[in-house]
Formats: C-alpha cells, sequence, structure tokens
C-alpha cells in the first residue's frame, strides 16, 4: 500500500524540480555561456593566464543570467504584464509559484553570484566589485522597481553591455589581469547577439506588451523595423567576430555561423509571428553556441 504514496512523492518532486528549471528559461543561458567562452578563449597562449578564474566567471554568470530569468517572472508576475503570454510559461503567472518564492530565487541566484563575484575580485582586483555590483542592480532594475528600464525600450542596452561587453571582457580581466583589444571586438560581437535574442523575444510579445503598456524597443520600433534591427544585429555580430581574422586568420571559420544564421533570419524575414517565432529564438541561441564553439576553436589553433 506504500508504494503508490512513493510514487506520488517522486512525481511531486520532479514536477518541483522541472517547473524551477523551466522558471530558469534554459533557452536564454547560451546568452551567459557564450561571453565566457569567448573571453577566455582570447587568453588562450597567453603567459600568466588563470583558467580556474574562467570557471568562476561563468558560474557568476549563469547565476546573474538565471536571477535575471527569476526577477523579470517576479516583477512581470506581480504587475500582471505576463497575464496573457505567447512565450514560455512564466511561474508567477501561471500560478506555479508564489511571487515570494520567486523573489526568493532570484535573490539567491543574485546572492551566490555576488559572493562569487566578491572572491574573483580578491583574487584578481576591487574594481571588479563596483562592475558586478552594477549588473546585479540593472539585473533586478530590468523589470523590477517603479520605474523598470526594460519597460521604457532600454533593455537591449544592459543586455549589450553586461551579457556582451562586460562579461567577454570581465572574463579576459580575471583570467589574464589586463584586457586585449581583441576582447572588445569579441564583447561588441556577443553582445550584438544576445541582443537579437532578446529583439526577438520582444518582437514575438509585441501584442501583448501594446496591451499592458509595456514599451520595449520592439514596441516602440513596431514590427516591421525590429525585424530590420535582429537581422542587423545577426550579421554584424557574426562579422565583427570575423573581423579577428587581422590577428587571427582561423577567426574566419567564423562565416561558418552565417549557415545555422539563416534559418532564423530567413523566418523574421518571412514575417512569422507568435508561436513561430519561438523556434526563433530557440536557433538564435543556438547560433551564439555555434559562435562561441567556432570562437575557442578559432582562438586554440590561431595561437
Amino acid at each position: 500500500m506504500s508504494f503508490p504514496q512513493i510514487n506520488l512523492v517522486q512525481a511531486s518532486s520532479v514536477h518541483w524540480v522541472k517547473k524551477w528549471i523551466l522558471g530558469a528559461r534554459p533557452r536564454t543561458l547560451p546568452a551567459a555561456v557564450v561571453p565566457v567562452l569567448v573571453g577566455a578563449a582570447i587568453c588562450n597562449g597567453s603567459g600568466g593566464a588563470h583558467w580556474g578564474r574562467a570557471v568562476l566567471a561563468l558560474i557568476v554568470s549563469l547565476l546573474l543570467q538565471i536571477g535575471v530569468n527569476y526577477a523579470n517572472d517576479y516583477s512581470d508576475g506581480v504587475r500582471g504584464t505576463d497575464e496573457v503570454r505567447v512565450g514560455p510559461m512564466r511561474l508567477v503567472a501561471s500560478g506555479l509559484a508564489s511571487p515570494q518564492s520567486v523573489k526568493a530565487a532570484a535573490f539567491m541566484a543574485f546572492g551566490a553570484a555576488a559572493g562569487i563575484g566578491l572572491v574573483l575580485a580578491l583574487m584578481t582586483s576591487l574594481w571588479v566589485v563596483p562592475v558586478g555590483l552594477a549588473a546585479l542592480l540593472a539585473g533586478w532594475f530590468y523589470t523590477g522597481g517603479k520605474n523598470p528600464y526594460g519597460y521604457i525600450g532600454l533593455g537591449e542596452v544592459f543586455v549589450f553591455v553586461f551579457f556582451g561587453l562586460v562579461a567577454t571582457v570581465g572574463t579576459t580581466y580575471v583570467v589574464l589581469e589586463r584586457i586585449p583589444a581583441m576582447s572588445w571586438l569579441q564583447g561588441v560581437a556577443v553582445g550584438c547577439l544576445a541582443c537579437a535574442l532578446l529583439v526577438v523575444n520582444n518582437l514575438r510579445d509585441i501584442p501583448t506588451d501594446q496591451v499592458v503598456g509595456k514599451r520595449t524597443l520592439a514596441v516602440r520600433l513596431g514590427d516591421a523595423r525590429t525585424r530590420h534591427l535582429y537581422l542587423v544585429l545577426m550579421v554584424v555580430g557574426i562579422l565583427c567576430g570575423v573581423v579577428a581574422t587581422f590577428s587571427n586568420s582561423w577567426s574566419f571559420i567564423l562565416l561558418l555561423c552565417f549557415i545555422p544564421a539563416m534559418k532564423p533570419m530567413n523566418l523574421v524575414r518571412r514575417g512569422v509571428k507568435g508561436k513561430g517565432l519561438i523556434a526563433v529564438l530557440a536557433a538564435t541561441g543556438q547560433v551564439q553556441i555555434v559562435f562561441g564553439l567556432l570562437s575557442l576553436f578559432a582562438f586554440v589553433l590561431g595561437r
């Protein structure tokens, strides 16, 4: 008689874990992994590299991304802006988790990121502390607080700066304790691709965001211009990576990124809307991953 009860408990535990994994929005995590991968790849062949710090930087980046996702879930949920959604499930809006528990999860992720970031600062320079604090505050106030900047069209600025420049350049710095010019260029490339991910997400949500008064950049630009912006970000991002051929001839292989990029770019150009853009979101994340892996390959072979 006890076996069914055990099975129910096990099923409940699996459901609990699954909902929090889905709430962390795994499809967005390439935006956290790729800049660290690229920033570390730039360090290959340089003397005095501290590779263990790259692992810590990766954990910080992932925790920050997860924290931002939970914070957005909480803030949008309590405002009611997620009540009508085309995209993936949200914990608060769906009623799968209480606002307090999602807020606590966000703060736990941010706190863990801050703790590991402090360790990195003590290993390198205390200048890492204000940069990390800025990232945490930007992550929370993206949709949190009385005047979230994500609601007035500045979300792409946050993504470009913190999941492009800061994550890429910061990784290079903690590994080498200096910043080569190449790190800035690759940070721009990674930032453009990360922004493309957000742009297509907001493109999908234009109809529902307009209803709730969420003035994202996509809402401000409108459907057609947002699609053009997505295409520009994808092309510029990949080409910035290719420009690295001036110092590393192997970076030419980053042109291969256009192969997986053709599918989402064509779908956006053809005017796919609604749920059709979920596939574009996933494919854009795949392009990011391919870009990161090819960058690693190029910098390993090019040194």
